[in-house]
């Protein structure tokens, strides 16, 4: 069985933020990449460009979901979820440091490496929800490079914030028409989702009351000890049930404790700084294991990976393949993920610290969790539309 496919994200000599290149790297060996066209779109009356939008055409946030079930018993089977056309719900997508643009700030093109960060990112959400991701002035590759502990100066930060705000901003006046929404974001991503609901959405009831789940990986919410909110948000809590709605799901992921100097993890460094969170006492960064919202306990992944195009689909499942359970020691807490299946299982195990154990399992932090997280968004629409009925 383990010779039918592979997954792979081709580690990199490069220095550590490279991330642009070994996202482009793994969906072309994927056979993802390029599926959606990678022309200019032409901005809207507000502004905003466009890398999904619903009824765009060949719209990379609606790429096929097909997926080879691969269980620990050597049985196969595919599912095949359809985007959706008609959901009562919207999701917006914020993506990772993908641009390797020189400049400081991208500029606005919707360019390969914006659009498979969509295709890896955001389509697996699309069977849920109708897909908004803008384009925004993110800070660069090349940018995060020349800043390695993350430490960035307050300009690009601000113009990454201010673009990614006038498309959420355009997103609420002149998309969503008052239907409740999840935000779903990763490493930058994440950064700016962070700033996104601490402005705009935890102080508006209103608003609060239509966000249906925040999906945070890599990010760094941060929260007092043992609390679930009062830190990054004053009001939007972390998830501690399952089918809970109006909550976040945050993490990142390690095979073990993440290292003193940590870009990820640990409160008042790295992610956290490009969100404007300092303070690095009286704060933890956020872990809720995707697996486990009510027990908080070790509980099995439902892992689910680009491949090769060595088989017919475009995504491989290996439910079980990992268990993760949250973590705390020494200043960390992170989301702990650890092989299951004994000498029996012989699936690949694709997560490595391919960037370093700076960045732990960052890479795979979607990928290692999506089918849970695909559940807990599922549950979290159901509860909303029980408490909103009609």
């Amino acid at each position: 069985m383990k010779n039918r496919y592979r997954t792979s994200r081709t580690a990199l000599a490069a220095p550590a933020l490279a991330v642009a290149v070994l996202v482009a790297t793994v969906l072309a060996s994927a056979g993802l990449a390029g599926c959606a066209s990678s022309h200019a779109a032409p901005p809207d009356a507000a502004g905003t460009v466009w890398l999904c939008l619903p009824g765009m055409s060949n719209d990379p946030c609606t790429q096929s979901q097909a997926t080879t079930v691969d269980t620990a018993t050597g049985s196969t089977s595919t599912v095949t979820p359809t985007p959706s056309t008609s959901s009562p719900f919207d999701c917006f997508y914020v993506y990772g440091t993908v641009s390797a643009e020189s400049s400081v700030n991208a500029d606005l093109r919707r360019q390969a490496a914006e659009i498979d960060a969509a295709i890896a990112g955001a389509s697996p959400f699309s069977p849920l929800c109708r897909v908004y991701a803008p384009i925004y002035r993110q800070v660069t590759v090349s940018d995060l490079e020349a800043h390695p502990d993350l430490d960035l100066g307050p300009a690009e930060t601000v113009t990454a914030y201010d673009s990614i705000k006038s498309g959420f901003e355009d997103f609420l006046i002149h998309y969503s028409d008052g239907r409740p929404f999840i935000v779903i974001g990763d490493s930058q991503g994440a950064a700016m989702l962070d700033m996104l609901l601490a402005r705009i959405v935890d102080g508006d009831a209103a608003l609060r009351a239509r966000l249906v789940a925040a999906i945070i990986l890599g990010g760094n919410v941060e929260v007092p000890p043992g609390e679930l909110a009062g830190g990054t948000f004053k009001y939007i809590p972390l998830c501690s049930q399952a089918g809970q709605d109006g909550c976040a799901i945050a993490y990142s992921s390690f095979p073990s404790v993440p290292p003193a100097n940590s870009l990820f993890g640990r409160p008042g460094q790295g992610v956290s700084l490009q969100s404007g969170q300092t303070q690095k006492s009286g704060l933890q960064v956020a872990c809720v294991n995707p697996a486990a919202l009510s027990s908080g306990g070790s509980a099995a992944l439902d892992s689910v990976f680009p491949t090769e195009g060595k088989i017919s689909t475009p995504w491989v499942a290996f439910p079980g393949r990992y268990a993760a359970r949250c973590e705390e020691t020494d200043g960390a807490s992170w989301l702990d993920v650890t092989p299951t299946g004994g000498s029996g299982d012989t699936r690949p195990q694709p997560a490595t610290e391919n960037l370093g154990p700076l960045y732990g399992y960052h890479v795979w932090d979607l990928p290692l969790a999506q089918g849970n997280l695909i559940t807990d968004v599922a549950a979290a629409e159901h509860t909303w539309t029980a408490a909103h009925p009609g």
